[in-house]
């Protein structure tokens, strides 16, 4: 029990399996490993959401297939908040960079790792692998922790009397806990926790909430959203209101969402993590300002938060205010959040706000502290600077370094391909903006680029083409359309 305290859990399961190899009735010791074993692997569900291949694309709890914008997080809001695609880069389904990365989201897509939909539903071996799926990635990691521990399960659950241990309180509540979070077998959880609400006469409200857990887990969330709804009733708590959110987040609800989080933050007004989900419900909608306003609130509930202070630090930067965001960035290096990606914004801050020397120290730091994943950022980010000092030189080296260290960074073969047209290179240029167009197919730029280059070289119909594909992903951009209107002339006179 000492060692639970202090958080080493290991040794207390330790502990706990040579005493129960000498007295394996001891209820005591079974119950202190399997607190120890769940607390190992536990994680708070509440706050992360993660879909597998097969439930993204065969999602089939979207209330209205042409929902109005706004109403869908598959349908954001357009120019919310007076964001242009053109100020702020955009993501491949429309919304607005953010700037903490969350599971389930990114910040930008990484081709290189965007799912082939044949392959991802066929599986490795076609006809004997299953979609991945997030119950699917449960089963694999329940698969993986038990091997990590000797290959021996703690709980033998083919053998375990359900209805008999239900009746056993704390016993069963710890069993559940540890089917969920160790062997990551929510089926078994279920049975598990519907015989122990029926054993608590269908008044326990914790039990209700497993059992909405566990349905949540299985997909079924009508099911899911019935039992927390009835734990709510018998004891109001935070977490269930937590999960009933994210409940409606799969079934495409986030104003119900929403809702539920405003009646929620009037009886539990002193915590953060309500203002913090209402926020990314309202980034995902892409309705900035809301979740700007959500983000300050949950930020004065909890002055420490990383995610609300990054993100309202990126909001303040791309409402061109680099030095309201440069006091953000340096109020995450003094909460110990001193990665290479808060390096690298700090770095585009300073740029900004006209402190050059700084800027380049910030950026040498980012080279310094960034892992294999903003690599190629840092390095883009640096042939941005140097743009903006009129080094050429340096920013075409920069640009080639991030095209190098990751292969898939489409926007420095955009950059790339326009310093090529600068140098009258069109042959490479054009190589290095197909390159952009494969890689990012969201990105505007390199489209736009790809017809400029063309109507110069005289191939107007391939120009026209890109054109197109340029105003498809951005209607607004002006450029855009009026080299579509002067391409019009041209045809139109011919």
């Amino acid at each position: 029990m000492s060692k639970m305290r202090r958080q080493k859990l290991s040794d207390a399961a330790a502990i706990c399996g040579g005493l129960l190899a000498s007295n394996s009735r001891d209820e005591a010791v079974w119950y202190l490993k399997c607190r120890a074993l769940t607390a190992e692997q536990y994680v708070d569900e509440s706050e992360m959401e993660e879909e597998g291949v097969a439930e993204i694309l065969l999602d089939s709890n979207a209330t209205a297939d042409m929902p109005r914008p706004g109403t869908s997080l598959n349908r954001p809001m357009t120019r919310a908040g007076g964001l242009e695609q053109g100020m702020r880069p955009m993501t491949s389904s429309g919304r607005p960079v953010t700037g903490f990365l969350r599971p389930g989201t990114s910040s930008r897509p990484m081709t290189g790792q965007q799912m082939d939909v044949s392959t991802a539903m066929r599986g490795p071996r076609p006809g004997t692998s299953r979609p991945a799926t997030a119950l699917g990635r449960e089963v694999r990691l329940g698969t993986a922790s038990l091997d990590s521990g000797g290959g021996a399960a703690f709980v033998d659950t083919d053998r375990l009397d359900l209805k008999r241990m239900a009746k056993r309180g704390a016993l069963a509540a710890a069993l559940v806990e540890y089917l969920l979070y160790v062997e990551r077998n929510p089926r078994k959880a279920l049975e598990l926790a519907a015989e122990a609400t029926a054993a608590a006469d269908f008044k326990d409200w914790w039990w209700k909430a497993r059992l909405g857990r566990c349905y949540h887990k299985l997909g079924m969330y009508r099911d899911a959203e019935k039992q927390l709804k009835s734990s709510l009733k018998d004891q109001d708590m935070l977490l269930t209101h937590l999960e009933l959110v994210k409940v409606y987040q799969r079934l495409d609800l986030p104003n119900t969402a929403l809702d539920l989080l405003a009646r929620a933050a009037v009886r539990h007004d002193g915590d953060a993590r309500l203002a913090l989900a209402s926020a990314r419900l309202h980034e995902a909608l892409s309705a900035a300002e809301a979740a700007g306003a959500a983000y300050k609130t949950a930020l004065a509930l909890d002055p420490t938060n990383v995610e609300a202070t990054a993100s309202l630090a990126v909001n303040y930067f791309y409402a061109d205010q680099p030095e309201v965001a440069l006091r953000y960035y340096q109020r995450l290096l003094q909460c110990g959040a001193s990665g290479g990606a808060v390096w690298n914004n700090l770095g585009l801050c300073c740029f900004y706000g006209g402190q050059y020397d700084m800027a380049l120290g910030c950026l040498d730091r980012a080279l310094t502290a960034a892992g294999d994943d903003i690599i190629g950022d840092v390095w883009y980010n640096i042939a941005q600077v140097a743009i903006g000092m009129g080094d050429v030189g340096m920013a075409y080296q920069a640009l080639r370094v991030a095209s190098t260290v990751d292969t898939n960074h489409a926007e420095s073969f955009c950059n790339l391909g326009v310093l090529e047209m600068r140098k009258q290179n069109n042959d490479s240029a054009r190589v290095n903006l197909l390159r952009a167009q494969t890689l990012g197919p969201w990105l505007f730029e390199a489209f736009y680029n790809g017809a400029l280059l063309d109507y110069r070289t005289g191939n107007f119909q391939e120009a026209y083409r890109q054109c197109q594909r340029a105003l498809e992903l951005f209607p607004e951009h002006s450029e855009c359309k009026e080299l579509m209107d002067t391409l019009a002339a041209l045809f139109a006179a011919m």
